[in-house]
């Protein structure tokens, strides 16, 4: 179990916190949480503003299989998949890779891409459709915290279940206040988000041994 950035290939995105938080209504909540279209390719005020495969997620792949010593073979599995680009760049990297992929938007699924959509299904975390130890490797890149705290807890439960080798996950946290301000601006669809010592309490308290790593307003 450690805590460790294996996101830092990516370049530093800057955030307008204060305009975000002008921006955030009611409406662009609900809207966001339905994880649809608007979500991923609608205006940035509802989501992403535009999810598009770049390439960015090569190196993010690629430092995995290094640091987890991933055999040619292995199963990996990431929850929240989104499009599936991460899965993409692991078939990619490792053409005998067993991937599979779910999320809880059927927009996503529907518009992912064709290197993996065959192995991609709607579903949700805390009800994993494999089978017990399925994989090498779990992922799920913030998206767990999109559940409120009791299903959350049985989703981290589910990965251990599905988890045959290594996990990571990366969650909505913060160090200081500074940082919490600027994430509760910002954030629109987490139901959980904590100080990182809670969130540590929390994984000794469903019994998670994988690796972790925190989405933080920076």
């Amino acid at each position: 179990m450690a805590e460790i950035n294996l996101l830092n290939t990516h370049t530093k995105t800057i955030r307008d916190y204060d305009k975000r938080a002008k921006e955030k209504t009611a409406e662009i909540i609900q809207l966001a949480k339905e994880f649809g279209e608007e979500f991923f390719d609608g205006d940035r005020k509802c989501g992403y503003g535009g999810y598009k495969y770049d390439g960015r997620w090569q190196a993010v792949a690629a430092k995995m299989k290094e640091y987890y010593k991933l055999p040619d073979d292995a199963a990996i599995l990431d929850i929240g998949c989104a499009k599936g680009f991460l899965l993409h760049d692991f078939k990619e990297l490792m053409p005998k890779c067993t991937v599979a992929g779910i999320d809880v938007s059927t927009y996503a699924i529907e518009n992912s891409m064709d290197s993996v959509k065959p192995f991609l299904r709607v579903a949700s975390g805390d009800n994993l459709p494999y089978p017990d130890k399925s994989f090498d490797l779990v992922i799920s890149i913030n998206s767990i915290h999109n559940l409120p705290i009791e299903r959350l807890k049985t989703s981290l439960r589910e990965i251990t279940r599905v988890c045959r080798g290594h996990s990571y996950i990366t969650v909505d946290a913060w160090r200081n206040e500074k940082e919490r301000e600027d994430l509760f601006k910002w954030v629109l669809t987490a139901e959980t988000m904590m100080h990182v010592d809670d969130w540590k309490k929390l994984f000794d308290e469903v019994g998670y041994q994988g690796d972790y790593w925190w989405f933080i307003a920076d």
